[in-house]
């Protein structure tokens, strides 16, 4: 069967449309995004393949950051930075003590059981990984260079403390729950440059999992859903938190102090990665009912 789209609706959509000429020699519109030949090309494969076993997820991420980053105002960014600060004190706190949280393994070997700290450690031993993976060569030297370094190194943290587990339900709730807890919070400018890059990475993972990946796309609408709820009890976006102050806190404190609620259940979403990663061991099975998994968890 062939499908069309007819006439009538290219007029109707497309009502308002006019020619713009152009003497330019080369592909030019209104958006420096969309006259980026390298973003263009990254975000058309990135939207539209699968995650097939020969190239990660993952893949390219550093490539668009660094393109999106190279596109930025600088002055802009950092005078809608002092406006904050003189507007909110969290921020300002924040942005003056730059405490970073690049915890060693060491550093955590011997906090106590239950505290933020021992999460940390034995996240560190069991993953073989360390916190500091991103922005590893920026030098702190103001409050945008530091939100920089800080923002890569929190995000294991953030999975730690939400409850929203590195698996593919956990990422797509927490990018959802930063996205609307700094929408609440700061101006909207500086709100949406502090989301850019997890605005990129929700559209190309919504956008797979609906074209190739069915149930991980109803997975995908369910923790949006629920990160977004969380999100938004956040006292402040968790990104302002001072992980070097809470290191010694029990984990139950920690979000009792940023509003860290509804917690989901442990372990929710655990084996949703096969649902939309080719190279898992599990991929092709597929998971019944993998849309409503949180509420029969918490029923």
């Amino acid at each position: 069967m062939e499908v069309k789209v007819g006439e009538g609706e290219r007029a109707y959509f497309s009502a308002g449309t006019r020619k713009v000429e152009t003497e330019s020699s080369v592909l030019i519109s209104s958006s420096k995004y969309l006259n980026d030949a390298s973003l263009r090309a990254l975000i058309a494969q990135e939207m539209l393949r699968r995650n097939g076993p020969d190239l990660p997820n993952t893949a390219f991420i550093p490539d668009v950051v660094q393109i999106l980053m190279g596109l930025e105002d600088y002055g802009r960014i950092m005078a809608l930075f002092e406006a904050e600060k003189a507007r909110l004190p969290k921020f300002r706190e924040w942005c003056e003590n730059r405490r970073l949280s690049n915890f060693t393994k060491a550093e955590v070997k011997n906090c106590a059981p239950g505290t933020l700290g021992a999460a940390l450690y034995q996240w560190m031993d069991s993953s073989g990984y360390e916190l500091d993976l991103f922005y590893r060569e920026i030098e702190v030297v103001n409050d945008l260079t530091f939100y920089l370094r800080q923002s890569a190194l929190n995000h294991d943290i953030e999975h730690m403390v939400t409850g929203f587990g590195p698996n593919h339900g956990g990422e797509v709730a927490l990018v959802n729950a930063n996205l609307h807890s700094r929408a609440k919070y700061f101006h909207p400018e500086l709100s949406a440059f502090f989301s850019r890059v997890q605005a990129y990475l929700k559209s190309k993972t919504i956008l797979k999992d609906a074209l190739h990946y069915p149930e991980a796309f109803a997975l995908n609408l369910e923790a949006e859903h629920h990160g977004a709820v969380q999100g938004r009890n956040w006292r402040y976006p968790i990104m302002l938190a001072d992980w070097r102050a809470m290191v010694d806190w029990q984990m139950a404190d920690i979000r009792a102090e940023i509003g860290i609620t509804p917690l989901p259940p442990a372990g929710l979403w655990g084996e949703t990665n096969r649902l939309c990663d080719e190279s898992d061991p599990d991929w092709g099975r597929p998971l019944d009912h993998a849309g409503s998994w949180f509420m029969e968890a918490a029923e």
